[in-house]
């Protein structure tokens, strides 16, 4: 079972990690709430609520990574279109935004939460030799598998991987590239990922 995970009766998955990689992925986990970055604040009346209803931003985010994670919902980079449908499409986009940004955010959020949760809850003194055996639900898997996509999207927007040729010419890095433990990250999250898709299907 080391670095794949495999079914557990009842719908979940179980994978087995060694420190240096459970450090890994909560560090990545991390990073992404840090990018990802709170959800709304309550309003000057102090309303927990308010910020159920508070509008999210129509403009897309300057960073690449989060315009990867929360990309237009309308154009298609690949086909440019007129500038009038160009314009049209922002426009579509940016209220689409508006309206479903905050709640994309928070589900991404909830997902690395849950995998940093998970990862702590991991008892050191159950590890040994070959490593500690972390069990999830079927729902701690969905979160999961949620978050390693975040991941890997993140990770390849930082190698600015857009297509499988980038992909094939990254695999082949020299050791001493400064980018190969990214690229071996990459990977690696694509591993399990793949895995634990494995895991859900019926």
């Amino acid at each position: 079972m080391p670095g794949t995970f495999e079914p557990l009766p009842g719908g979940g998955a179980a994978v087995a990690l060694d420190d240096v990689e459970i450090s890994i992925i909560r560090s990545l986990a991390v990073q992404l709430l840090e990018l990802i970055g709170p959800g709304p604040a309550e309003d000057a009346s102090g309303d927990p609520l308010a910020g159920l209803f508070a509008e999210g931003p129509s403009e897309p985010p300057s960073d690449p990574v989060l315009r990867r994670l929360f990309p237009d919902a309308y154009g298609d980079p690949e086909q440019p279109a007129s500038p009038r449908d160009a314009e049209e499409q922002r426009a579509h986009s940016a209220e689409f935004r508006r309206y479903t940004e905050n709640d994309l955010r928070a589900g991404k959020r909830d997902n690395a939460l849950a995998v940093v949760r998970s990862l702590d809850a991991l008892s050191s003194a159950s590890a040994g030799e070959g490593g500690t055996v972390l069990k999830l639900s079927r729902q701690e898997s969905q979160q999961w598998l949620g978050a390693l996509n975040d991941l890997r999207l993140a990770i390849g927007s930082r190698l600015e991987i857009t297509d499988e040729e980038d992909s094939d010419l990254l695999f082949r890095l020299p050791d001493e590239d400064p980018r190969k433990p990214m690229v071996m990250a990459y990977l690696w999250l694509g591993g399990l990922q793949e895995t634990l898709v494995g895991t859900l299907m019926p």
